[in-house]
């Protein structure tokens, strides 16, 4: 699978993602624009300001990324506010996060080729990619915020949205037939999983447990049950992830921290 921007002239056909998306666009200038980093643009009419004399400036996807992320937690609530009548808003807004979230829609662009369309000019782009193909084949469904999604791959997913739903005259019954395939597998409430933070405060919660997080996520987060040492995470680029992975270290250790506790025990459990 290829998973970098390819250069312009390897570019494939844009007429290739109304296939995929499965929906023909009435004005194809939305498809273009929904496709085109600023980085391009911007190299595009630098250049062509250059000759002219004048500043540079052009149309990128931010647009239509701004509108479809709009027109998706539109539908996403639309959708489960009818499906779940007895689910109260703090579930409801879970839920939807977790079918909205960086990652969910950075898989859908990964899971469907939409990269490979995208004209940019973002050299580290593919090297991003390339990484987080290999973090999340640990995780086939999702990390629950163990891995870094690249925010251009669920740009990608959202400004598509935006220009299926500008097209077709803001019809979001149309936006939600087209994209609801490629979401899938759509996250229910039975399929809803905690992320590892909040899990791990609500248990110790439960269990009148003193929970405390140590350190840099650059060199590395501890966490400290009753000040015994639970897990440890670290990540270097991103802080919540750090906290997460410490958090499900923590979680897979958590029997063990309450079992020494109860006896009294002061064995230490984390290396």
């Amino acid at each position: 699978m290829s998973v970098a921007g390819a250069d312009p002239p390897d570019w494939p056909p844009l007429e290739e993602v109304e296939e995929i998306l499965g929906y023909s666009f009435a004005d194809k200038r939305w498809l273009e624009e929904a496709l085109t980093h600023a980085s391009f643009r911007r190299q595009q009419e630098e250049a062509a300001a250059a000759a002219a004399g004048t500043s540079g400036g052009g149309v990128s996807y931010e647009r239509l990324e701004y509108m479809g992320d709009c027109v998706l937690n539109l539908i996403v609530s639309r959708e489960q506010f009818f499906r779940y009548p007895d689910l109260m808003p703090g579930d409801l807004t879970r839920l939807r996060a977790a079918n909205v979230d960086t990652e969910k829609l950075a898989r859908a662009a990964l899971n469907h080729g939409l990269h490979r369309y995208l004209r940019h000019r973002k050299p580290q782009l593919g090297d991003q990619i390339e990484a987080f193909v290999e973090e999340i084949a640990e995780y086939p469904v999702h990390s629950n915020g163990l891995v870094n999604a690249p925010k251009t791959l669920a740009d990608i997913v959202e400004s598509l949205i935006g220009a299926v739903f500008v097209d077709s005259h803001c019809s979001v019954d149309t936006v939600w037939k087209v994209f609801k395939r490629l979401l899938e597998p759509i996250v229910e409430k039975e399929t809803l999983r905690v992320h590892p933070v909040t899990e791990l405060y609500e248990m110790c919660q439960k269990r009148k447990l003193r929970l405390e997080f140590k350190g840099s996520w650059k060199q590395g987060i501890d966490v400290y049950v009753n000040d015994q040492l639970a897990g440890r995470g670290n990540y270097e680029s991103k802080k919540e992830i750090a906290q997460n992975r410490a958090a499900k270290d923590a979680l897979d250790n958590l029997g063990k921290i309450v079992l020494l506790l109860e006896d009294g025990e002061d064995d230490q459990i984390v290396d």
